[in-house]
């Protein structure tokens, strides 16, 4: 079965909640397609040119919050996707932003510092006339990094020719970036399973928990997690996955990651494992792919989109997942789960204390006034906490998913905002 494209599993799960709520299809229409797609090639100093993108999807309910990725996968399908579910995923958490999304498509492992710092300046060239504080503000996302808006925004206020630190958030401190912003995804994630699991009557010292992907919000999550008392049984990179039953201690595996540089090279040589070593740790190496099925209670997909399908959901044994990677299920998978009363606690929730950190750096910017991080984490509890009573409320009266729940609240925020503006 090939893989339906991430922008037509969003028009599948629109579509869905449009019939919830009713809604005709010249409305339909308008929530199916961006506003606006900035598309250019942009050249850097040594001849290499790369496609560059800008998609604003809808600006109803406040300025274009998104992203900006760089990956050679970043194509304008996949980039209009983003935008779409950026634009629900603001309105999920019901702050004041629309939703954008930005990418260049390359290979960042093959570029040097040099090279790196030229592409993130030629996207801005490009872009300075539509993004701003006010307009549209971009951010980190997929191999991008502080450092990276950092050049950004220096290009930005070049043209402008005055400081306007609010037109990228995902900055170092240093630049106005906002305390909590690096943990954020992760933490709100957290804030959501915790209020979940004692709904539920489960405590965090009875429950595992596995982790695909160990990048941000991926090492963060297992490091909050084990901090409340989760048995972290596994977690893995792009090379592979280390399981144990007896449980891993994330601070521990990172550190000897960053020596190593992956997490199989802890205890493997190419393909030659010392078998002494992983015995006396009580650790596996296994794939990704078996990191899914493996035996947990708690399945945290932290990497790439549409890692479970048709094709592996039956073998999951989790009864919960959270999804911190953007679209990690398929619509099929969706479905299975529904079946099984698996939970799945969605992205568009899940992984919403990134951008709802980052509308905290905007204002902080805005009103040149920065918060301790005590009162980022309060603010971003409260939202986040918020956000989930209202889907899973939602969710109960109306007898469906957690995450047709939050699109059809979304889609209803959007659609009222549009409404009062007199586009529809």
């Amino acid at each position: 079965m090939s893989k339906k494209s991430p922008f037509k599993n969003y028009l599948e799960i629109l579509s869905e909640s449009a019939k919830i709520l009713n809604l005709s299809s010249s409305i339909l229409e308008k929530l199916q397609e961006p506003q606006n797609i900035h598309q250019y090639e942009i050249e850097i100093s040594n001849g290499k040119k790369f496609n560059a993108y800008r998609v604003q999807f809808n600006n109803a309910r406040g300025p274009y919050k998104g992203g900006i990725r760089f990956h050679p996968e970043a194509d304008i399908q996949e980039v209009k996707a983003l935008a779409a579910l950026m634009a629900i995923k603001c309105a999920v958490v019901n702050i004041p932003l629309g939703g954008g999304k930005g990418g260049i498509q390359c290979n960042p492992k093959e570029l040097n510092a040099d090279e790196i710092q030229e592409i993130s300046r030629a996207w801005v060239q490009k872009m300075a006339p539509f993004i701003g504080p006010r307009q549209d503000i971009p951010a980190p996302d997929v191999y991008t990094t502080p450092q990276i808006m950092g050049y950004m925004l220096d290009e930005y206020e070049k043209i402008k020719g005055k400081s306007l630190s609010g037109v990228i958030t995902g900055k170092p401190l240093e630049l106005g970036g906002s305390l909590g912003r690096g943990t954020a995804t992760a933490q709100g994630g957290v804030y959501i399973l915790l209020d979940y699991i004692a709904r539920i009557g489960k405590n965090p010292e009875d429950l595992t928990v596995a982790i695909q992907g160990f990048g941000n919000a991926g090492y963060h999550a297992a490091n909050i997690l084990h901090s409340h008392g989760f048995k972290i049984v596994a977690v893995s990179d792009s090379k592979g996955a280390l399981y144990s039953k007896n449980g891993l201690d994330p601070q521990l595996v990172h550190s000897k990651k960053l020596e190593k540089g992956s997490l199989k090279n802890i205890y493997c040589e190419g393909e030659v494992c010392d078998s002494e070593k992983l015995m006396s740790d009580g650790v596996k190496v296994i794939t990704n792919e078996e990191l899914l099925e493996c035996e947990c209670d708690i399945l945290i997909p932290a990497a790439l989109d549409g890692v479970i399908t048709d094709e592996n959901a039956e073998n999951i044994k989790a009864s919960i997942i959270l999804e911190l990677a953007n679209g990690p299920l398929t619509p099929e998978a969706d479905d299975i789960f529904e079946k099984n009363n698996v939970i799945v606690i969605p992205d568009v929730l899940a992984n919403a204390g990134g951008v709802t950190v980052s509308y905290f750096e905007l204002v902080q910017n805005i009103q040149n006034f920065y918060w301790k991080e005590e009162e980022v984490q309060s603010r971003l509890k409260e939202i986040m906490l918020g956000a989930f009573s209202d889907i899973l409320n939602f969710s109960t009266q109306k007898k469906i998913t957690l995450r047709k729940s939050a699109f059809v609240l979304a889609v209803e925020r959007i659609v009222k905002a549009m409404e009062l503006r007199g586009r529809i």
